[in-house]
């Protein structure tokens, strides 16, 4: 399965924006992992079938409500198998 990088940018710690994309993507049963970064920003790694991840990454260019996403990075990277999708701390 794909598997891509994402970060995403904007206003998107303290907005709820890890737990809301983990219930997003277990709606899609979607895999992998988020985490906020250093710097503000949130950054995933996410498995799936590309309609998943298309699913997953328009959802991820708005967050959830109270978030104001600037920017979506998406990189493709090696496949990666995960059991499910986590929050990373």
């Amino acid at each position: 399965m794909p598997t891509v990088h994402l970060l995403i940018k904007g206003k998107v710690q303290g907005v709820f924006y890890r737990a809301s994309a983990k219930e997003v993507a277990k709606e899609i049963d979607l895999t992998g992992w988020i985490s906020n970064s250093g710097n503000g920003d949130v950054e995933a790694i996410v498995s799936g079938t590309q309609t998943q991840l298309d699913t997953f990454i328009t959802w991820c260019q708005n967050g959830p409500k109270r978030a104001e996403v600037s920017e979506v990075v998406i990189c493709k990277v090696e496949e990666q198998i995960f059991k499910n999708f986590s929050i990373k701390r």
